[in-house]
């Protein structure tokens, strides 16, 4: 009974307490095991099974009550577009995640908790050691898609155990159509110019330009004279410049 109630989400948090006659340990573990937060033994005393009932209804009660609030917190994420989820290392298993991560994940990675996609169980390995020892925030993850582009970002340290550290990851979805959009009413210049432009902030030559945008290179080079004069500088890395600066000041997420 114990453990189909802690199975069931509808009755997990009810708090049980084993009253027995049976004094053995290994009634004591197997009650535990089960589920159990108390074990009480016979002969019973009742204002201590009150007692004892009192603290872990009580203690049940506030962790629902905060479950409730990670919850509403987490909800709150998704509705402004920010996915999370909570990752447990060293062994790389998802403990939890909201609907939107759960969605993003699926589409850009074609995994599901709790098993942590390779490419960002990788991130977080190679990034985790200058996090907690020097404390320094790691580059954003950026996992493209055509012309969207998942953004992971590592948040902060959410739990320890013996089991290992629990770190929360926040993701976001973003699209290169809405930066160029930006950019081009921001910046003043066509959609060609600014999808040009965008290319070239993201380091593509000419050539490749060419191809993405379905031009010639030479065409290409036009644009970006252009764009030279319309942003008042000489130089493609100064373009860039003007436009990385424009970029983030318009979506702070946004990663070249």
């Amino acid at each position: 009974v114990a453990r189909r109630l802690k199975a069931d989400a509808a009755t997990a948090h009810i708090p049980i307490v084993f009253m027995t006659g049976l004094t053995e340990t290994e009634h004591l573990v197997a009650a535990l095991e089960a589920g159990g937060v108390d074990y009480v033994t016979k002969p019973i005393k009742p204002k201590e099974v009150l007692a004892r009932m009192n603290v872990h209804l009580q203690g049940a009660r506030r962790a629902r009550q905060e479950a409730q609030q990670a919850g509403q917190a987490r909800n709150a994420l998704d509705a402004f577009g920010y996915a999370s989820a909570t990752v447990r290392l060293p062994e790389g298993r998802i403990i939890w995640q909201t609907a939107l991560a759960r969605d993003l994940l699926m589409r850009y990675c074609e995994t599901a908790a709790p098993t942590t996609p390779p490419v960002v169980l990788a991130w977080l390995e190679r990034h985790l050691p200058d996090a907690q020892q020097r404390g320094i925030e790691p580059p954003a993850l950026a996992i493209a898609q055509g012309p969207m582009t998942l953004t992971l970002r590592l948040h902060q340290q959410t739990g320890h155990d013996d089991d290992g550290d629990d770190w929360l990851v926040i993701m976001r979805e973003t699209s290169d159509t809405g930066v160029i959009e930006a950019m081009s009413l921001s910046l003043k210049l066509t959609a060609r110019e600014a999808e040009v432009l965008y290319w070239v902030v993201k380091g593509k030559t000419n050539r490749d330009i060419a191809e993405i945008v379905g031009s010639s290179p030479a065409t290409v080079k036009k644009h970006l004279e252009r764009v030279y004069v319309k942003l008042g500088v000489e130089t493609r890395t100064a373009a860039a410049g003007v436009a990385i600066r424009k970029i983030r000041a318009l979506q702070p997420q946004f990663e070249n």
